[in-house]
């Protein structure tokens, strides 16, 4: 036993050595934390101006279509019981399907293009969640005051003018919802009848569903989960990374010139431009600092960017201190042209022509799409027939599409086997968009043909345009 470890006889344990040691204590997790409130400072500058001009191009033109007319019909009318689509000038049917899937893919490089670029710039300024959420925190800082008065409201009892001004913000978010789930059903049911319907208390029970459903989303998206919808419930802030690299535009902070932080008084020797005033945290809409890092929550509204720059003018430093810049921009200390140069990098180059190709192949292909479509469905429950002297007849459905908005007068014609000919009537007239079916008899003379499948076709040709010409492949059968 060494000295250090002999105890003599007046020596005294340490305290609390034969006391029983404390069992740790349980720690609670809750899986499922409280929603803080988030109570965002209405902020000016140039990304705010901005976002307000997304604000009112998307909303006029998502409130405005329903309204405007082309050819004495509404101009944008996805008619689902009638299985057409019009678009302006263009009509679509089921059978055009192909076009739907061409735009989905062009916004989707569209949005890897953007995000390669600069980030989550659509979430920031063009989002419908970001939009109607501004709307609604307008509304809600026009009825409940500023920052400051919003706080002392939500902890203050409830008071006559506490319940009005409540009132009066669900009301008029109300009204704007519903307005937006009118609207949006205006897209499949016509505005003018739409209206009608809602006058006179006969809504169908889909329409009365969806716009209630629709106005519903709207006001617990935008005014109640806000910034919850783009944490858990958007898919598109978990995958962003995978979009990113170092030569992406983000929101930063300068982290090697605002450190150290520091209010600004007597002697800054040491600090950064920093002051610490926490106005980039107030203003953004989703509750984070942006001085922590880029951070998954970030939608790139630039509210932080607005924020410190107007702090930076107060208290006389250079702007920017809070920017869109890249990683690599920040790092090796680049000015906004070496930076912009690095845009036309490899992964922009390749979004960029799949997107000009893809674009340009839509165009082209809409634009040589013929009016008029023909599908041939030959008659199952008779094969084959032998008519009068012999001859035999096959029976034939056309299903005849005029797609123009323009009536037209065809002739169908067949042809692939000697002396083969219609035996019914072979002109027809399509009203505009119509389309509708065409029972066709085909005969051949007697012994002409193969035993079995003879291939024909039919030709459908407009008589006061020659150009708008269909041909359409199909089996004429000879009885064995």
């Amino acid at each position: 036993m060494n000295a250090s470890s002999k105890m003599t006889g007046t020596d005294k344990p340490p305290a609390g050595a034969n006391e029983p040691k404390a069992e740790p204590k349980a720690q609670v997790i809750h899986m499922y934390a409280k929603r803080e409130d988030i109570f965002p400072r209405e902020v000016s500058g140039r990304y705010a101006t901005l976002r307000w001009v997304c604000v009112w191009l998307t909303q006029l033109v998502f409130y405005g279509l329903p309204w405007l007319t082309w050819n004495g019909r509404q101009a944008v009318l996805f008619d689902l019981g009638a299985r057409k689509f019009y678009l302006f000038g263009l009509v679509l049917w089921p059978q055009d399907f192909i076009y739907l899937a061409a735009l989905l893919i062009i916004s989707a490089y569209s949005l890897f293009l953007f995000t390669a670029v600069a980030g989550r710039v659509w979430c920031g300024f063009a989002c419908p969640q970001t939009v109607y959420t501004e709307i609604f925190m307008w509304i809600e800082r026009k009825t409940e005051g500023t920052r400051s008065a919003r706080m002392r409201l939500a902890k203050s009892s409830w008071t006559f003018d506490k319940i009005a001004r409540k009132t009066a913000k669900h009301a008029l978010w109300i009204g704007v919802a519903l307005w937006t789930g009118f609207t949006f059903v205006a897209y499949f049911t016509p505005a003018l009848k739409l209206v009608a319907e809602v006058a006179t208390m006969a809504l169908g029970p889909w329409e009365a569903f969806w716009i209630l459903f629709y106005a519903f989303a709207t006001y617990g998206n935008a005014g109640w989960m806000r910034e919850q919808v783009c944490k858990y419930m958007c898919p598109y802030a978990r995958f962003q990374s995978s979009m990113f690299d170092k030569d992406t535009l983000i929101i930063s902070y300068d982290e090697q010139r605002g450190e150290t932080r520091g209010a600004r008084k007597g002697d800054r020797t040491g600090l950064g431009d920093c002051i610490d005033c926490s106005m980039c945290v107030q203003v953004c809409p989703v509750g984070i600092d942006i001085r922590n890092g880029l951070q998954y929550e970030c939608i790139s509204c630039g509210a932080c960017v607005d924020a410190c720059n107007t702090v930076m003018d107060k208290v006389n430093l250079p702007r920017g201190l809070i920017r869109y810049a890249s990683e690599t921009g920040i790092k090796n200390r680049w000015s906004p042209r070496e930076i912009a140069r690095r845009m036309l990098r490899a992964r922009v180059l390749i979004y960029s022509g799949l997107l000009v190709a893809i674009i340009a192949l839509f165009g082209v292909t809409l634009a040589v799409r013929s009016p008029l479509k023909v599908d041939v469905i030959r008659d199952r429950g008779s094969m084959g027939r032998e008519v009068e002297d012999g001859i035999i007849e096959n029976v034939y459905r056309l299903q005849v599409m005029n797609t123009s908005e323009k009536a037209h007068r065809y002739r169908i014609t067949v042809e692939g086997l000697p002396g083969i000919k219609l035996a019914t009537e072979t002109e027809i007239t399509m009203q505009p968009t119509e389309g509708r079916p065409v029972p066709v008899r085909v005969r051949v003379p007697h012994g002409v043909g193969e035993k079995g499948s003879n291939k024909i076709e039919f030709e459908v040709t407009a008589l006061d345009d020659p150009s708008i010409r269909v041909e359409e492949k199909a089996v004429f059968i000879v009885p064995r």
